[in-house]
């Protein structure tokens, strides 16, 4: 008799699985690691990782959750930072996204809104976010309401939590001390997500943030007012302008620096000047340069 209820049992649960075919999200499989990842993204590049996203398919005792904005974006993934592939210099389209009504609220992330570094160029690499300067230990908050899609270690990034929000957008909360939340966790507006830290590539505590949509960063100054702490705007229309700062980056050309070399030798090397060179790579004329040094000269 127990062996008829355990076959009737089995059918029962394949055909539960079989039915919910259907309902297949593409989401990655969560890392099982509880340890740091060797990650490579960078917060100065748009690193693109190459990891394979499976399928996840709901159990009849997995919770099922509502991807944010799942009908922009081709996947969810929980593995990787920046996972989409960022073209956004030749988006051709004009796309208006809601920041806040009368049930999506703004918070600011932290409770210091003091700038240690402003997003755009930055000697010779691109800042894809601003840095607010805090103490270790102070509260994370999200933004907006949304979903975690990230919560781990990167060796760059350090503890880092990415939520996706309801309107498109995703944010980015790195260098953190400690994190509060885990991957798939619905949150809301205001709500404690980690503690902030130095841990990656930080020289001292602050929080590195950054709004991204379809993988491109976007200004956070586009649509935030840093020093009172609020919106600037109730919606934001994304557009090519928004991003025109890539094909910049994308023209930009680099001189890896030699034994002897000089910023006179490679101004005249280029045929720019050497205002040109410093103001390009925010140096002064007394800078020393060293072997392995990058020098932007377009």
């Amino acid at each position: 008799m127990l062996r008829i209820l355990f076959f009737i049992f089995c059918v029962f649960t394949v055909l539960n699985l079989a039915a919910q075919d259907s309902l297949l999200l593409p989401i990655s499989i969560d890392s099982i690691s509880a340890g740091p990842i060797n990650d490579e993204e960078y917060e100065e590049e748009d690193h693109l990782s190459t990891n394979i996203n499976f399928y996840y398919k709901p159990t009849i005792i997995d919770h099922f959750f509502d991807v944010p904005a799942y009908n922009q974006y081709l996947f969810w993934d929980t593995l990787n930072i920046h996972p989409y592939a960022s073209k956004m210099n030749l988006f051709d389209d004009n796309k208006t996204i809601e920041l806040i009504n009368n049930e999506n609220l703004f918070t600011f992330p932290t409770q210091s809104n003091r700038i240690t570094s402003e997003f755009g160029w930055r000697r010779w690499r691109y800042h894809y976010g601003i840095d607010v300067g805090l103490n270790v230990g102070d509260t994370i908050v999200s933004t907006f309401d949304g979903v975690v899609r990230i919560a781990k270690y990167s060796k760059s990034y350090g503890y880092t939590v990415v939520i996706r929000h309801y309107n498109g957008l995703e944010t980015l909360y790195a260098h953190l001390s400690k994190l509060l939340v885990h991957p798939n966790q619905e949150i809301k507006s205001g709500e404690i997500i980690a503690l902030g830290g130095n841990t990656g590539h930080s020289s001292g505590p602050h929080l590195h943030f950054e709004v991204r949509y379809l993988g491109g960063a976007i200004n956070p100054r586009e649509i935030m007012n840093v020093e009172n702490k609020s919106l600037k705007y109730t919606s934001i229309t994304v557009d090519q302008c928004l991003f025109n700062y890539l094909t910049e980056i994308h023209k930009a050309r680099y001189h890896k620096v030699r034994k002897g070399d000089n910023l006179g030798k490679i101004a005249r090397k280029y045929g720019v000047s050497i205002t040109r060179l410093c103001k390009l790579n925010n140096i002064s004329r007394k800078k020393i340069l060293r072997p392995g040094m990058k020098i932007r000269y377009t």
